[in-house]
């Protein structure tokens, strides 16, 4: 596999100046929808001496056949485009050795994960071309399905937009115990969304309009596990899906195209406290939920994304292509075995206490974007190729400054932290190295399926108000930060995110 730089496939991506790609007439190159094989993504579950375990990842630049016929270059961890799944379990000490095979810094940060701030992967752990980092830290956190990817100062939307993102799941005892859909690839399923806009010559097209950079790039093909257009065959008639939004901006509004009700069992961090039942549910960018759907009736059915306003007003439903309904896969369930397992009546309690009694300290947070400070000329430089210092997409009036920390907490000490949106658009919040529950939306209790341990929240535009519930772990470094930032990944690149240390 001949190795590329970034440069080298962003400039090849665009460099003919070609228009968006209509779905169609790639679509055209392929199978009919629903008709292209479902991949399970390679499952690495390390290399174990006891409680450690080694796992190597290897960063390379390539080519990816989404198409028939047509190869689009991409970057991928051990492979092509997107990494392996990583598995381990609670007490678990895991050693991670990254090597950087492309010829641009990158980094690649343990989404989810609670673990010493100079081991989570975000941009003050650059891995230099040619080079390689590795992370290692006890997992301490209950069972959950977490994911990894690249989180490089400026670069972090197109590197993920290219193939740098991988799923990492968490067992523990407990979740052993539950008599869940376990069989990996058989009825335990790891399911990443991506939405993806492609040239016509086949590679991807990335910020090529001020929309994009606005509103975050969105594309209208849509792929799980790398696969467009993908029909999993159902082994069994209970099924547990892994749904990870791996997207950069989009937000799905999931359901099944008949209509039939699934149990969410599980949100970024773990399981909720008894399965909760619906038929339709949200995801925002960078969130995981697990649900478990009965195919029982042996028939095919459609997951879907429903249309909506895209969490926008201000004629932004046209403009986040929230008017649109998207197929994600089919599910073809007509030679499924019956299945032994049933959905729980109790999942599990977590362990982590969260008490608002034990409150030192209530922070607030406003999301802004608009024009202050030359944003929009920093935009235009940004579009042009120049580095982007921020000034259009800001926490609390500023934009980040890698060499700023915003605030110190306390290791081990009880927050609540305030979101107001105050911005026209929706907007997912993540902080790293935590665990939170929400407290409250305009304080109104959260939806049900809310109710579990996050590390993102989807707070809407127009100011909206969303607080939430966290203890920050015992790891402390006064000098090395954790990031908090909005997980539309070119909101963040242009500036929306702030860093703070724990001591």
């Amino acid at each position: 596999m001949k190795k590329q730089s970034r440069r080298t496939f962003i400039k090849s991506a665009g460099a003919s100046l070609l228009l968006p790609l209509s779905t169609t007439s790639l679509l055209a190159k392929t199978s009919p929808a629903g008709l292209n094989t479902f991949v399970v993504p390679p499952l690495n579950t390390g290399v174990r001496e006891g409680n450690k375990v080694s796992y190597k990842l290897s960063i390379n630049a390539g080519k990816t056949e989404f198409f028939k016929g047509v190869n689009t270059p991409t970057l991928g961890l051990n492979q092509s485009y997107l990494g392996p799944v990583l598995r381990a379990k609670r007490g678990d000490t895991v050693s991670i050795k990254v090597e950087n095979h492309i010829n641009d810094v990158t980094t690649v940060h343990w989404h989810g994960m609670t673990l010493p701030a100079n081991m989570d992967g975000g941009p003050h752990q650059p891995i230099n071309p040619n080079k390689s980092w590795v992370s290692e830290y006890e997992i301490r956190q209950e069972a959950a399905t977490l994911w990894y990817h690249s989180h490089t100062m400026h670069k972090t939307g197109p590197q993920v937009y290219f193939g740098l993102a991988g799923m990492f799941i968490i067992d523990d005892e407990g979740s052993d115990k539950l008599g869940l859909p376990d069989e990996y690839g058989v009825d335990d399923i790891p399911c990443t969304i991506q939405d993806r806009r492609f040239n016509q010559d086949g590679t991807f097209s990335y910020l090529n309009t001020m929309q994009d950079n606005m509103m975050g790039m969105k594309g209208f093909i849509i792929m799980v596990n790398g696969v467009v257009a993908p029909t999993l065959v159902a082994k069994s008639t209970l099924m547990r899906l892994r749904l990870h939004n791996g997207s950069n901006a989009r937000t799905y509004n999931l359901a099944f195209g008949d209509g039939r009700p699934f149990h969410v069992i599980a949100t970024d961090c773990g399981f909720l406290h008894k399965p909760f039942q619906t038929n339709k549910i949200s995801l925002a960018a960078a969130e995981r939920i697990e649900i478990l759907v009965d195919v029982s009736d042996r028939k095919e059915v459609m997951l879907k994304s429903l249309a909506s306003s895209g969490g926008g007003g201000m004629g932004m439903m046209r403009m986040m292509g929230g008017d649109k309904e998207l197929n994600i896969m089919k599910i073809d369930a007509r030679q499924a075995k019956q299945s032994t397992r049933k959905v729980p009546t109790i999942l599990r309690k977590s362990n982590l206490q969260l008490d608002q009694k034990n409150v030192t300290q209530t922070r607030k947070f406003s999301l802004q974007m608009g024009m202050m400070g030359g944003g929009m000329g920093r935009m235009m430089n940004r579009m042009n190729g120049a580095e982007n210092e921020g000034g259009m997409f800001r926490i609390n009036g500023k934009s980040m400054d890698i060499n700023r920390i915003d605030f110190q907490v306390k290791a081990n000490s009880t927050e609540i932290w305030e979101i107001t949106n105050d911005s026209p658009m929706a907007h997912p919040f993540h902080v790293h190295n935590v665990q939170f529950r929400i407290l409250d939306r305009n304080g109104k209790r959260p939806h049900p399926s809310e109710s579990g341990l996050k590390d993102v929240v989807l707070v809407p535009g127009h100011h909206s108000r969303v607080r939430i519930l966290m203890k920050f772990p015992e790891y402390s470094d006064a000098k090395i930060p954790y990031m908090y930032h909005c997980h539309i990944l070119e909101h963040e690149d242009q500036g929306m995110m702030g860093q703070f240390t724990v001591v």
